[in-house]
């Protein structure tokens, strides 16, 4: 799976939020600044480009929807992390995240246990 930039990743957070959604529905949902509709619409073409969005005719437009689920995305992107920066290890990802974000021993046994009532 194709790696995406900061901008068609934010394009592709309010896609899978909406489901599907014409250029100007997207541009709605997004903070201000507004981008520009020719940036939108560009940036939806090099998600179709790196099958990430596909469409559909509808009227005289196009109803764009996500072909990659989002949990999907968020998976490969999280082991890419755990590959470039931990060397592979979830347990070297977890350590840093918990040194770092002032976690403690109660926060991290609680995330265990959830983790172990998924199984």
């Amino acid at each position: 799976m194709k790696q995406l930039t900061k901008a068609e990743e934010e394009v592709m957070q309010w896609l899978w939020q909406l489901e599907e959604a014409n250029v100007a529905s997207i541009i709605d949902k997004m903070p201000e600044p507004k981008p520009a509709y020719n940036t939108i619409s560009t940036i939806i073409r090099i998600l179709e480009n790196k099958e990430f969005v596909s469409h559909r005719k509808e009227g005289k437009g196009y109803i764009y929807f996500p072909r990659v689920k989002k949990e999907e995305y968020s998976n490969q992107s999280l082991n890419k992390l755990m590959d470039n920066y931990f060397n592979g290890s979830f347990r070297n990802m977890v350590s840093f995240f918990v040194k770092k974000n002032d976690m403690d021993v109660k926060d991290l046994e609680k995330i265990l246990k959830e983790l172990d009532k998924e199984k």
